[in-house]
């Protein structure tokens, strides 16, 4: 019904980058929230960016503030992760996230996401 695909995932030197995808169908998404999403081994899933997908604003975590941009070509339902320089923190698999919302109150939040893509693995070598 909604299929999320992430890729562009890798090994990496830090201060490197890399983009990371997430091609999306089965819905129309343009009302809706997407996120960005990591879980490094032995952590939680942690919010990473995302946007509302009707509006303009964009939000980040503070970890990748300044370093990642997310971004969106409308044409393709397709979403980007821009990493810039990639710090061995950054290490973790990358998941895409759709929140069937309206707001972006709870666009933080990993439980309040519907649909989640299958990953992408980023690894970032010292």
């Amino acid at each position: 019904q909604v299929q999320l695909v992430e890729s562009g995932g890798g090994l990496v030197q830090a201060g490197g980058s890399l983009r990371l995808s997430c091609a999306t169908s089965g819905r129309a998404f343009m009302s809706y929230n997407l996120g960005w999403f990591r879980q490094a081994p032995g952590k939680e899933r942690e919010f990473v960016a995302a946007f509302t997908w009707g509006g303009s604003s964009t939000y980040y975590a503070d970890s990748v503030k300044g370093r990642f941009t997310i971004s969106r070509d409308n044409a393709k339902n397709t979403v980007y992760l821009q990493m810039n320089s990639l710090k061995p923190e950054d290490t973790a698999v990358y998941y895409c996230a759709i929140q069937t919302s309206l707001t972006s109150a709870r666009i933080k939040l990993n439980q309040a996401y519907n649909y989640w893509g299958q990953g992408t693995q980023v690894t970032v070598s010292s």
